[in-house]
């Protein structure tokens, strides 16, 4: 209820002061975020939640989606609907790619997996935002998210930046990553649901039968 005497001349004045000074006050900084992120992800166990991915660039326009699952330590699975059967699963120790009709289902070790999904992966992890990210800055988005954005480090010549669509608690909404030949590959995640049930079955690939392994070339 507005006091009369914030309608006299000037009391409207007031009010916005007022009322601004309380958006100020509910909203986190940069560094209050990224420490809500870290500490909600860090005390996680494993991790289920529905995502699309997006990518745009060198003339093309790709949207895919499916479920995510991720285990400590170190385990991600990505099981596509669309395409039906595609595939992206980390055990841990290697990292294997298979989409249906492929000659060949390409295999990795996971100390030099350089994918675009690694993001989360690190944040199921142990990590500080603040230490992987410089020059990190927020703003506000639609929903009463926020977008922390930063500079991957070690990533220069790479990444340009890597945003986070999150919410007050800390929670992921989106992961949009800007690369140096302007090719954006976005994910958005929801119905999260944090410390499900997870069956080690769920992180072990077998190749289909007659598809043979090889090894991809690491990254450049």
């Amino acid at each position: 209820m507005i006091r009369h005497h914030l309608l006299r001349p000037g009391g409207l004045v007031l009010a916005a002061v007022l009322l601004l000074s309380r958006i100020h006050a509910q909203s986190p900084s940069a560094h209050d975020l990224a420490q809500r992120v870290d500490h909600h992800y860090n005390q996680l166990h494993s991790l289920k939640a529905v995502f699309t991915e997006s990518y745009e660039g060198l003339g093309m326009l790709r949207t895919e989606s499916g479920t995510l699952v991720l285990l400590k330590p170190g385990r991600m699975r990505w099981s596509y609907t669309s395409p039906a059967g595609k595939i992206f699963l980390l055990d841990g120790k290697t990292a294997w790619f298979y989409s249906p009709g492929d000659q060949q289902v390409q295999r990795m070790p996971a100390k030099e997996l350089d994918d675009l999904r690694s993001p989360l992966r690190f944040l199921l992890g142990h990590t500080e935002l603040e230490k992987e990210l410089s020059t990190l800055t927020l703003a506000p988005a639609s929903e009463s998210r926020f977008t922390l954005s930063g500079q991957p480090k070690g990533e220069e010549k790479r990444v340009n930046r890597l945003s986070l669509t999150v919410t007050q608690e800390g929670i992921i909404a989106a992961i949009e990553v800007e690369e140096s030949d302007g090719a954006i590959t976005r994910f958005t995640f929801t119905g999260e649901v944090s410390n499900p049930e997870l069956p080690e079955s769920e992180f072990r690939f077998t190749p289909p039968p007659g598809v043979p392994i090889v090894n991809a070339p690491p990254p450049v």
